[in-house]
């Protein structure tokens, strides 16, 4: 007779198979992601319902003191996790060697983020809007509130027995969905398999490989380990009828999606270890109460931050680390793509470092939820047990347990420590991206010359019937001028202006030639007509308005701080700089600069440079406590000098337009140019090169995902 495959193995075969499909597809795998994106909202369907009528219905059937010690039990359970949580998100930084970082500009920068309101999170004024929107927390909350008041009510039965036969039909719903997972999570793994970047995971690798461990860790034998300690519950038995709810969440990246199933698990468990039929409910309040709260998967990224900030040289002290505890754990209350922005910015490390997490999101959010589903069966099976009075506190049994823990844990921070030590080799390469970038648009005949030119005669007549009649467009450019003029390590001129200059000699049929303008001649090399124009970052200030004519602007600057990374957070609010004694800055040669830094900083010593070379290149900044400079371009130049990070002090923003000088005052040649200008703005041009040199888009090579069918089989180019 052929051997009936159980559904554990049919999971598991779907899970393989669908990461030796992704790894064969490669990026073409992206076709299944319907059917995975289908699946995981098949599992969402019947959640919500399910969730508010199981607490409704659970609670309303205790009595007031049984609801009361619940809630101090449970609550108890919780806060021990909790604790468990942060203290090994606390020893991930044992693991960390030494590393340099920087990035491109990033809008996170200048996104002032709305305070987290958990008014609005955990208080429904309108619970049909939560449902319909999936606003879990406060559901959670209306269903307690109504599921208490039905506790004293005289004819509840009815109502309880309305809600038992719904909740019946909703598990039955549910399981019926669940037989699709194999298929499901065929699709998923194939996806994810895929599609995830080769480059992404090489450059997070001390995070990832640090946080897999801890995750394993603390899943597959902390919290199970403690649950067996204290309970007549093995550990074993956990695994063994919750295999198929783990491996979904694991995969689909998803607690959400199998609560049902750790609710019926919790109770068949909590059955078993002796607890009176009475109390095997317990699990239909606890899971879907504890869900509300901050699991152990959450508080484990709090690791992040610490990642972070060994990351960009601005490592967070150890004698912070309480304070993060505590502030992690009330922030990830709410969601943990915003409580982590908000942990970077009050620890003072740098935003664009959130980046990293975000690209390290298929790894962690999938080990953190399996972390976070093994957490919630913790809180049910313990506070269950702790409700029906079958804890146990043998001396034997804790002792074995934490010793084995010791063990484990000293075994895997002391692992990855030794592996990041001998094998690791973190070469920092964003100066060569910068370096490699090159014009995104196809170049026209150009001549670039690397010194001024002395011009002996002036041209006479409109500018552009000159164009027109010599066939060359003449540029001038500012030799600093990352990233809007530079040259690339093969001696060519590019950059944001550049790639413009080329797109307009381009429409205008000319060829180009680029002459190199001094700063302190930039008056006379404009006025004297030396040049068609200079597009090169030139900032529009009132004085240089008032005596050369500028076309309209095309991109704006944020005024900010150039500072070294150990210095950032004295920097972060316009309130800290004024109370800080003996601030010494340098300022670009420019009045309205200056001007600016005086109206919020009278107090603070003032030193103007004419060129921000020297601040960039040598190791005590020229003696400056901070250069002020443009955030967009200091972005740029911290790509190659990454000790030094770029700060916009809060709250208030200061914005600077960048226009282009236009050669010998040509009223009608501006108006030309800003006609010209309008048009590369509504047809996406200005947008596409923004994204590219200030924001570093695709700014490194990008090469096709690594398939067998690509690589192996060479079928595809």
């Amino acid at each position: 007779m052929a051997r009936v495959m159980t559904f554990s193995r049919k999971i598991l075969v779907g899970l393989g198979l669908g990461i030796l499909v992704g790894l064969f597809l490669g990026e073409q795998a992206l076709v299944l992601k319907w059917a995975a994106d289908g699946f995981v909202k098949l599992l969402q369907m019947t959640v919500l319902p399910y969730v508010t009528v199981s607490i409704v219905e659970s609670l309303g059937s205790l009595r007031g003191a049984e609801a009361r010690r619940l809630g101090l039990r449970a609550g108890a359970v919780l806060v021990a996790l909790w604790l468990v949580g942060r203290v090994y998100a606390m020893l991930v930084p044992l693991t960390f060697p030494n590393a340099e970082t920087a990035a491109f500009f990033s809008t996170t920068l200048i996104e002032r983020r709305p305070p987290f309101n958990f008014v609005d999170l955990y208080i429904p004024a309108n619970p049909f809007y939560s449902l319909a929107n999936n606003v879990v927390p406060a559901v959670v909350l209306f269903s307690i509130i109504l599921g208490i008041a039905v506790i004293g009510l005289d004819r509840k039965a009815v109502l309880l027995d309305l809600l038992h036969v719904t909740s019946a039909a909703l598990s039955r719903a549910t399981r019926f969905i669940v037989q699709l997972t194999p298929y499901g999570l065929f699709a998923i793994a194939a996806t994810a398999a895929g599609t995830l970047s080769l480059e992404q995971l090489g450059r997070l690798q001390v995070f990832l490989i640090s946080y897999v461990g801890v995750s394993l860790l603390v899943s597959l034998w902390v919290l199970p380990g403690l649950v067996a300690a204290l309970t007549p519950i093995r550990a074993r038995d956990i695994f063994a009828l919750t295999r198929n709810g783990l491996i979904t969440a694991f995969v689909a990246g998803d607690l959400f999606i199998v609560l049902p199933v750790l609710i019926e698990s919790s109770r068949t468990l909590v059955a078993s270890a002796g607890v009176d039929e009475s109390q095997q409910q317990l699990p239909d309040v606890i899971v879907p109460a504890s869900f509300n709260f901050p699991h152990t998967g959450k508080l484990l990224s709090i690791s992040f931050v610490l990642f972070a900030g060994w990351f960009s040289d601005a490592s967070v002290p150890i004698m912070q680390y309480p304070l993060l505890a505590l502030t992690g754990l009330v922030t990830f209350f709410g969601s943990v793509n915003v409580a982590v922005p908000f942990l970077l910015d009050m620890f003072r490390i740098p935003a664009d470092t959130f980046q990293l997490f975000m690209a390290s999101g298929v790894i962690n959010a999938r080990f953190g939820t399996l972390v976070a589903a093994m957490h919630t069966l913790a809180v049910a099976l313990l506070g269950s047990c702790a409700m029906a009075g079958t804890l146990r506190w043998e001396r034997r049994r804790i002792v074995r347990y934490l010793v084995i823990t010791a063990i484990l844990t000293i075994a895997v921070i002391g692992g990855a420590r030794m592996l990041f030590g001998r094998a690791l080799n973190r070469e920092y390469s964003k100066d060569k991206v910068l370096a490699g970038m090159h014009l995104l648009h196809k170049p026209v005949d150009a001549v670039v010359h690397r010194t001024p030119l002395a011009v002996t005669t002036r041209e006479t007549g409109p500018r552009l019937d000159g164009i027109r009649r010599r066939g060359v467009l003449t540029i001038g450019y500012l030799n600093d001028s990352l990233p809007y003029a530079f040259f690339n390590s093969n001696g060519d001129l590019v950059g944001l202006d550049v790639d413009l200059a080329h797109q307009l000699a381009a429409e205008l049929q000319v060829r180009l030639e680029f002459v190199a303008i001094s700063r302190d001649r930039l008056f006379d090399a404009v006025e004297g007509g030396e040049c068609d124009l200079v597009m090169s970052g030139v900032v529009v200030t009132t004085l240089r308005a008032s005596r050369i004519v500028f076309s309209d602007a095309y991109v704006d600057e944020t005024l900010a701080f150039i500072v070294p990374d150990a210095n950032r957070g004295e920097f972060a609010t316009w309130e800290q700089l004024r109370a800080r004694p003996g601030l010494r800055l340098g300022i670009p040669d420019m009045p309205y600069y200056v001007q600016k830094i005086k109206e919020r900083l009278p107090q603070a010593e003032v030193q103007l440079v004419t060129s921000v070379t020297p601040f960039f290149v040598t190791d005590d900044q020229s003696g400056l406590d901070g250069l002020a400079f443009a955030a967009e371009r200091g972005s740029a130049w911290t790509l190659m000098y990454p000790k030094l990070s770029v700060v916009i002090p809060e709250p208030d923003l200061v914005k600077v337009p960048l226009a282009y000088p236009i050669g010998g005052g040509d009223q009608a040649f501006a108006r030309f140019i800003n006609t010209w200008i309008e048009l590369k703005r509504k047809d996406g041009t200005l947008d596409g090169l923004y994204k590219y040199w200030i924001l570093g888009q695709d700014a490194a090579p990008k090469q096709p995902r690594w398939s067998i069918m690509r690589n192996v089989l060479h079928w595809t180019k």
